[in-house]
C-alpha cells in the first residue's frame, strides 16, 4: 500500500461510522538497513485533532478506506524524537541508488503486512535526475535496503511531491498539517508553495507560527504573500512583526494594499475596526441583481464576505460615500435579474461604529441573525464588513487552532472503556521496540 494514495482516506469503526481522515503514516527507522517498522497513523478527528491510531487496532487498509476496531485514544498526538512522519518529513529526500550510484528523489513509500502480522516500510519510488537536457528523469520502485541516505537530515529538502499528496486538503487542514511538523519543513513547505495558497494557509495558522513562516521569507516574497491575504489578517500578522520588519513589508507591498492595511492597524484589535475587512462587495445604487450575482459568485469570497452586498454612493472604495443600504443574497435570489439592487435594499440597519467592542458586535450579528454587518464612520460612509468568522477568531481561547477542546471524561470504573483506554497507550511504547527475531521455518 503505497502511503501517498492514503492522504485523506477516511477511517471507520466496524459500525461504518466514519472516526476521521488519515494524514500521516508514523515509522521507526532501524539500524542496519532494516526496513522501518509502521508504528501507525496519524489520524485527524473532530475539531482538527490529530491522534494516534497503532497499526495493531487496523482491520483493514485499502484504496478506499481504512477500517479500525473502534476504539481509540483521543489523546493528541505528539510526535517523538525516535518517530518519523513518512508524508512529512520522508517525501522529496534526495536519496543514493547503491547499484548505480545515483541521486534520486523520493515520490513515495510502500507498507506491507509481513508474516509476523508486523507492518514495515518495505519500497521507496523514486525519480531518478534527467541525465540529458530537457528528458524526463526515470522513476524506479526500490526495496528499502537499495537505496541510503533516507535516514539522514537534508538541508533544502524538497516539497513538491508532499503537496502533491495533499493538493485536495482545504487550506485550514494543510495549516493544521504546517504546524505539526518541525520548523525546518514548515520553511521548505512554505518556500514550494504558491504565493496564493500559502496566504490561504497563513490566515489559519497560529500565531506563532505565521510570524516564523514569514520571517523567513525574502522581504519581496512576504510583500507579495501579504498582498494575497485579506486586508485585516494581513494586519493582525504585521501587528505582530517587529516593527522594522512590518515597516519594510509595508513599504515593499502595492501602495493601494498597503494603505488598506495601514488603515486598518489605526484601530484597536477587539474592535469592530480591527474585526473588519476593507473589502466587501460594494455596489452602486444603479447595480442590477445580476450585477450583485457576477459580484458574490467571485470564488475568492468567504461564504460570509459573499451573503451580503453593500450600496453605497461613489467613490465605491472604502472609505465610499454615503452608505445607502444591504442587500441580502436570499432575497436576491428571489428578484429577477433585471431588477435595480436599490429597490429591494435593508435599510433599517443602523451599522457598526469602529470603536464598537467585540461584545457588542457579537450582540449585533446575533441580534439581526447576520453573518456580516456593515461598520460606517460619523458622517455615514462605508469603511468595511465585520464577518462572523472574525468575531469567532477572537471569541475563542487565543490557542483554539492549537489545542482544539478536550471532550470531559467519563467517570471511572475498573473493567470501563477508560482502562482499555489506558491500554492503548501502551500499545504505542510495545510497537517501539524490537520483536525477538524467530525462525518461522523451523520445525
Amino acid at each position: 500500500m503505497y502511503v501517498a494514495r492514503l492522504a485523506g482516506l477516511p477511517v471507520y469503526d466496524p459500525n461504518g461510522d466514519q472516526v476521521g481522515k488519515v494524514r500521516d503514516v508514523i515509522v521507526m527507522l532501524r539500524q542496519n538497513d532494516q526496513p522501518p517498522r509502521v508504528l501507525g497513523l496519524v489520524v485527524e478527528v473532530f475539531a482538527r485533532r490529530r491522534i494516534f491510531l497503532p497499526m495493531t487496532r487496523v482491520t483493514s487498509v485499502d484504496a478506499g478506506h481504512v477500517i479500525t476496531t473502534g476504539l481509540v485514544n483521543m489523546r493528541r498526538f505528539e510526535q517523538r524524537p525516535t518517530e518519523v512522519l513518512v508524508l512529512g518529513e520522508l517525501l522529496d529526500k534526495t536519496v543514493t541508488i547503491r547499484e548505480t550510484d545515483a541521486q534520486a528523489v523520493v515520490f513515495d513509500l510502500a507498507m506491507e503486512q509481513v508474516r509476523n502480522r508486523d507492518w514495515l516500510l518495505t519500497k521507496v519510488a523514486v525519480t531518478e535526475g534527467a541525465k540529458r537536457f530537457r528528458r524526463r528523469g526515470q522513476t524506479h520502485v526500490l526495496d528499502w535496503a537499495d537505496v541510503s541516505g533516507i535516514a539522514q537530515t537534508e538541508e533544502g529538502q524538497g516539497a513538491a511531491h508532499m503537496l502533491a499528496a495533499f493538493e485536495s486538503m482545504k487550506a485550514a487542514d494543510l495549516a493544521g498539517v504546517l504546524h505539526e511538523l518541525s520548523a525546518k519543513r514548515r520553511k521548505e513547505i512554505a518556500a514550494a508553495l504558491p504565493d496564493e495558497r500559502l496566504a490561504d494557509v497563513l490566515e489559519e495558522l497560529p500565531e506563532d507560527d505565521q510570524v516564523e513562516i514569514l520571517a523567513d521569507l525574502d522581504t519581496e516574497r512576504a510583500a507579495d504573500v501579504l498582498e494575497e491575504m485579506s486586508p485585516d489578517d494581513a494586519a493582525d500578522l504585521i501587528a505582530d512583526l517587529p516593527t522594522e520588519l512590518a515597516e519594510r513589508l509595508l513599504t515593499r507591498m502595492e501602495p493601494e494594499e498597503a494603505e488598506d492595511v495601514r488603515r486598518l492597524l489605526t484601530y484597536a484589535e477587539r474592535t469592530a475596526g480591527g474585526l473588519m475587512t476593507s473589502e466587501p462587495v460594494i455596489l452602486p445604487a444603479d447595480a442590477t441583481v445580476a450585477d450583485a450575482l457576477s459580484q458574490v459568485r467571485n470564488a475568492e469570497l468567504t461564504p460570509a464576505l459573499a451573503a451580503m452586498i453593500y450600496v453605497c454612493r461613489p467613490p465605491l472604495e472604502t472609505p465610499t460615500g454615503r452608505f445607502i443600504g444591504i442587500g441580502h443574497i436570499q432575497r436576491l435570489l428571489r428578484e429577477p435579474p433585471s431588477a435595480l439592487v436599490s429597490g429591494i435594499l435593508d435599510t433599517d440597519l443602523d451599522g457598526l461604529r469602529p470603536d464598537d467592542s467585540l461584545q457588542t458586535v457579537s450582540k449585533y450579528l446575533a441580534t439581526y441573525n447576520l453573518v456580516a454587518a456593515p461598520v460606517l464612520d460619523d458622517e455615514g460612509r462605508l469603511l468595511g464588513a465585520v464577518t462572523v468568522d472574525d468575531v469567532l477568531d477572537h471569541l475563542l481561547p487565543e490557542d483554539w487552532r492549537e489545542s482544539p477542546p478536550n471532550e470531559p471524561d467519563p467517570p471511572h470504573e475498573p473493567g470501563s472503556p477508560s482502562d482499555e483506554r489506558d491500554s492503548l497507550s501502551h500499545e504505542r511504547e510495545s510497537l517501539s521496540h524490537e520483536p525477538q527475531e524467530v525462525d518461522r521455518d523451523a520445525p
